[in-house]
């Protein structure tokens, strides 16, 4: 291969293989098929994810619901003193006409 001729023509031949190839290589329907590749792996694992959000999601409103619903009976009952303090009168007014029949009914 000392022939200068010889070994410009095989130059040219590596060349343009190695062009070739790397055109070859970096063709569009070959990203499109690593990109398929990727989409694939990954995916399954993707959907996962997916599903486990949606489930903590679920969860969350569930939790939520109950501290709302939970925060509306606690604000009632401090509404509700009100009744509770006319209640009390009302129970203490019947208590003292209790004893003051009990009274009346022991001094006959």
């Amino acid at each position: 291969m000392e022939d200068p001729e010889m070994h410009l023509k095989v130059k040219r031949v590596s060349d343009k293989f190695t062009e070739s190839m790397y055109v070859l290589a970096n063709e569009p329907s070959v990203a499109l098929y690593r990109l398929q590749e990727h989409v694939r792996r990954s995916l399954p694992e993707l959907v996962q994810h997916k599903t486990d959000m949606q489930s903590w999601e679920e969860q969350s409103q569930g939790a939520i619901y109950s501290v709302e619903y939970a925060c509306s009976a606690v604000k009632s009952m401090a509404n509700s003193s009100v009744y509770f303090k006319s209640i009390d009168g009302l129970l203490r007014q019947a208590i003292s006409m209790k004893e003051q029949m009990s009274n009346s009914q022991g001094r006959r």
